[in-house]
């Protein structure tokens, strides 16, 4: 078994083609096949069902693929620590953000990012939560922006900034005319969810303890996959939702003036830099915390002081 073979299994389980595979990998068709062939007489079973078309791997190929990228994740990984060492930050950073933050979190660091690390290729994709967890795990990638804490075990939580949740509702609400709202003074049967899969959605049940009550059912049920989507849906059909504060940084003085303050403790998501324990990159994680940190508006910049409850 080498490194060579387990790129190439790699590369057909991505392309279900092994002549697209040998391409991606600079060689013939015939000599990818032999080595999959060889590993596969090595570790005594079958990797990939080559009867079907795409090429699928079999049930024993899947488990054996996701060992092969975390290798060489680790490898590539390896690399880029070895480069550290050297003064220079260089290689692969693989880095996932959840959905709700994406949006508006990206723009504030990721040109800063990129400029100041050119030897460094960054790819960054949105995930679910859900989804995040066992990518870090198996090491399909490096690091991840999240809400936490997450109670995971073998995963470094490195926090950046607490962000406030706020109200966000139509004037026909007509909430009690006072500065901060309670989680009591909201409808819930005329609040806009996000679909399940958003961790922000449990946090907002948590805040408004929806597990305890009985909402009204209606005749449109409507979950959005964007915190977007649930102001445009206020602005347009009223009602309520909540939303956190780096969303509302970009709204217009009319949106602006539907947004409620929560009274103390302020209900706030905590925001973090998350990797597994192991991860050797080290210089790398604090620089991208520290670059984050220094380019958040103050609004939810680390320094303030408010009393808040954090909601997972």
């Amino acid at each position: 078994m080498n490194l060579v073979q387990l790129e190439y299994i790699v590369a057909v389980d991505s392309a279900r083609h092994f002549a697209k595979a040998a391409e991606k990998c600079f060689v013939t068709q015939p000599t990818l096949s032999m080595m999959i062939q060889k590993l596969e007489e090595e570790l005594g079973v079958k990797i990939f069902d080559r009867s079907r078309q795409p090429v699928v791997p079999t049930k024993e190929g899947e488990q054996l693929i996701i060992h092969a990228k975390t290798v060489l994740g680790d490898l590539d990984r390896m690399k880029g620590y070895a480069k550290e060492l050297q003064g220079e930050i260089a290689g692969e950073f693989h880095i996932a953000i959840i959905p709700t933050l994406a949006p508006y979190l990206i723009p504030l660091f990721i040109k800063q990012f990129t400029a100041k690390f050119p030897l460094l290729s960054v790819h960054m994709k949105e995930m679910t939560t859900e989804e995040i967890i066992p990518k870090l795990k198996r090491r399909e990638i490096d690091a991840a922006l999240l809400a936490t804490p997450l109670m995971e075990n073998g995963l470094t939580e490195h926090k950046l900034f607490n962000e406030e949740f706020y109200v966000y509702a139509s004037k026909s609400e007509l909430l009690p005319k006072k500065k901060y709202v309670l989680p009591g003074d909201l409808n819930i049967n005329h609040l806009w969810l996000l679909e399940e899969g958003h961790c922000m959605r449990n946090q907002v049940f948590n805040l408004c303890e929806l597990k305890k009550m009985e909402a009204t059912k209606s005749n449109l049920l409507y979950e959005a996959g964007s915190i977007e989507t649930l102001i445009q849906l206020v602005d347009k059909l009223e009602g309520i939702t909540i939303v956190p504060r780096l969303s509302t940084l970009t709204m217009t003085t009319k949106q602006k003036s539907k947004l409620h303050e929560f009274a103390n403790p302020k209900p706030v998501r905590e925001i973090s830099l998350v990797t597994v324990d192991s991860y050797p990159r080290k210089k790398l994680i604090q620089q991208l915390s520290d670059l984050i940190t220094s380019n958040l508006p103050f609004e939810v910049s680390s320094k303030k002081t408010d009393v808040v409850a954090v909601f997972n």
